[in-house]
């Protein structure tokens, strides 16, 4: 995939698609699978063949990043059991699970080649998920969970890989070793995340320039998940811990700075994701070509080792959320139905195909890693059986369950009572500055209108909907104030093509027009 032509088409197709999909209301991801596998066979379609660390470096970094950047340190920190027992410990009880299986069922496979596809298959990808779950409503505990798993259950995963990766091809790597390894990856990508947030932080708040502020922000995860590799730690925890350190402190950047960050993360998103999920479905041609052995009895294989994390999933979600509560006698366990939705959100991605992708050619002996075809083989199947069941009976499931966040009135309450004092500390400080010196016109009175008008907003969200009272006066404002600034952005686009004014005084009054837009509407 180093012609660029053939990547500049997969970009253009996977935003067409993207687009289409959501114009008709579907899941993006499954679209973008689907339509990949259907188009993997037209004759003359280039080989689209996943390099493991380009995906890893260019994709999957940037994309878990982004994640932390706009992810809750505070809900994770308060949700970290669960996230723990997910990232962790699923991952490694489902790293043994469908490498046991594999073991039994895959004719001539080793235990040890059988635990590196378990580890392969072993974390799911929660981005179509979370994306279902915005869409739906899901309550803001599941949301946060699934997110803080997704984090960091890759680093989990290509650790675990790693040892298995390292036993296999015979370098002396004892049950003991593998143990330490682990620690000492995931304790260095700790580090480096967390030193390399700090350090970025610190640069950035010297720059006083937003251009540059995003420029070295677009480096991190980049640099981050390099480092440290460089140093056999944790590239993927390292890139999480990274985000999560300056998501948290983004409120200390300049407001131009967070502006220009969101829509360049948002849209960096967008095409990664596009690429991500139409790799997955492309992928189905040259990997069923690189398989020697009869397929029947190698898809019976997948399905089973698909049933395998699929069930290990469910039993290890219900087992660590009830059994404790089971055996203290308390009954403070969250809903049934929210473990039925976490258990059927473990949909594979890009990570498993990249892993499978980077198994070795060869051991350190010089003879052919065992296998390796069918490994690959069967993480893309596990990997594309799981996006279409889950990714297909998700939405149904949640609907028919009925669990959807009941945050909507708290938040609103919450925002309420800070914009109150928020208003209220921005008009006592408006007082100070005028106490001396009223400034000219009617400045100071259109000021506190403004703080007034927008302690008021909050309020009104509280009350009945405007289906029941009718447009309330801030949804009037936003809306009689919007179609005023579509007149005077029609008017300076007039002045342009008459030659009026220049290209320059256009492009600097829009961009006052567009902020302004933007704070008129309310996500």
């Amino acid at each position: 995939m180093h012609d660029l032509p053939e990547l500049m088409a997969l970009l253009a197709g996977a935003l067409a698609v993207t687009a289409l999909a959501r114009r008709l209301g579907f899941s993006a991801p499954l679209a973008l699978v689907v339509v990949g596998l259907a188009m993997s066979y037209l004759p003359g379609l280039p080989d689209y063949q996943l390099d493991p660390e380009i995906v890893l470096v260019l994709i999957i970094a940037p994309l878990l990043y982004s994640a932390a950047l706009r992810s809750s340190s505070i809900g994770i920190k308060a949700n970290l059991r669960p996230i723990g027992l997910l990232a962790f410990g699923l991952v490694l009880f489902s790293t043994l699970a469908a490498g046991l299986v594999a073991w039994r069922l895959v004719p001539g496979m080793s235990l040890g080649v059988a635990l590196v596809l378990g580890a392969v298959v072993a974390p799911p990808d929660a981005v179509a998920a979370i994306a279902i779950g915005r869409r739906l409503g899901l309550p803001r505990r599941i949301m946060t969970v699934l997110g803080g798993e997704s984090l960091v259950n890759d680093a989990t995963a290509l650790t675990a890989y790693r040892v298995a990766i390292a036993a296999v091809i015979g370098s002396g790597l004892s049950l003991l070793g593998g143990v330490g390894m682990f620690l000492l990856a995931a304790a260095g990508g700790l580090v480096v995340g967390y030193v390399v947030g700090w350090l970025v932080h610190q640069v950035r708040a010297r720059l006083d320039d937003g251009n540059l502020e995003s420029a070295v922000g677009l480096l991190v995860p980049f640099a981050t998940y390099l480092l440290a590799e460089e140093i056999h730690a944790s590239g993927v925890l390292a890139v999480v811990v990274a985000g999560l350190y300056l998501g948290h402190r983004a409120p200390a950047s300049d407001a131009a700075t967070r502006l220009q960050d969101r829509a360049v993360w948002d849209a960096a998103d967008t095409l990664l994701e596009a690429m991500v999920f139409a790799l997955i479905g492309l992928q189905l041609r040259t990997v069923v070509e690189g398989v020697s052995a009869d397929l029947l009895p190698l898809t019976a294989a997948g399905l089973a080792v698909t049933a395998a994390v699929v069930a290990a999933r469910a039993l290890w979600v219900f087992s660590t959320l009830y059994a404790p509560s089971w055996l203290s006698g308390k009954r403070d366990a969250p809903p049934w139905r929210h473990a039925v939705v976490v258990s059927w959100s473990g949909m594979r991605g890009v990570v498993s195909l990249a892993a499978a992708s980077a198994v070795p050619v060869a051991t350190l002996s010089g003879a052919p890693f065992p296998d390796r075809a069918e490994v690959m083989f069967l993480a893309f199947f596990v990997t594309l059986a799981t996006l279409l069941l889950h990714g297909s009976t998700l939405p149904w499931l949640i609907r028919l369950l009925g669990v959807r966040g009941q945050e909507s009135y708290t938040d609103a309450l919450a925002e309420a009572e800070a914009q109150h004092n928020a208003a209220r500390a921005a008009r006592d400080r408006l007082d100070d500055l005028t106490r001396e010196s009223e400034p000219p016109g009617m400045v100071a009175d259109r000021l506190r209108q403004a703080a007034q008008h927008r302690s008021n907003q909050a309020w009104e969200r509280l009350g009945r909907s405007s289906d029941e009272v009718g447009e309330s006066p801030s949804e009037a404002y936003r809306r009689l104030r919007g179609e005023m600034l579509a007149a005077e952005r029609d008017v300076f686009v007039r002045f342009r093509d008459e030659h009026r004014i220049d290209d320059e005084v256009l492009r600097r009054v829009l961009h006052e027009l567009d902020l302004e837009e933007l704070m008129l509407r309310r996500e």
